[in-house]
């Protein structure tokens, strides 16, 4: 596999989030939707990386930091990536920080800790 790296560190900080069904899945989307309105990054199209649309493959070689957010240990968001080809980027796996799949219904107190971790992989 292709090793995907932009050295020019000018391009968009992306956010890859998993947005699966589980309750950890809500709180991964709603990580990457809370960072782009501040600004910290902007969320992009996981399934569009899947599917390798071109686009978007293009767009993720020339950023300056990419991130993934998994809700659960099946990390599709990493796996996804992966798969594209890609291997530099930052990693959040939601369950090392204790939320479980099934046992997370969303809260601000949950999102705010899930973005502050996030936040720590954008710099």
């Amino acid at each position: 596999m292709a090793e995907h790296v932009c050295s020019c560190g000018s391009g968009p900080r992306l956010i890859f989030a998993c947005s699966g069904a589980a309750d950890v899945g809500l709180l991964a989307d709603q990580t990457a939707r809370k960072l782009t309105r501040e600004g910290s990054g902007k969320m992009f199209c996981l399934a569009g990386l899947g599917g390798k649309v071109s686009g978007i493959i293009e767009t993720t070689k020339s950023a300056s930091a990419v991130l993934a957010i998994d809700g659960c240990p099946l990390e599709c968001a990493r796996k996804t990536l992966a798969e594209a080809g890609f291997s530099e980027y930052q990693h959040l796996q939601l369950a090392n920080l204790g939320f479980e799949k099934g046992k997370t219904p969303l809260t601000d107190e949950r999102l705010e800790q899930a973005a502050d971790a996030a936040r720590g992989l954008l710099q």
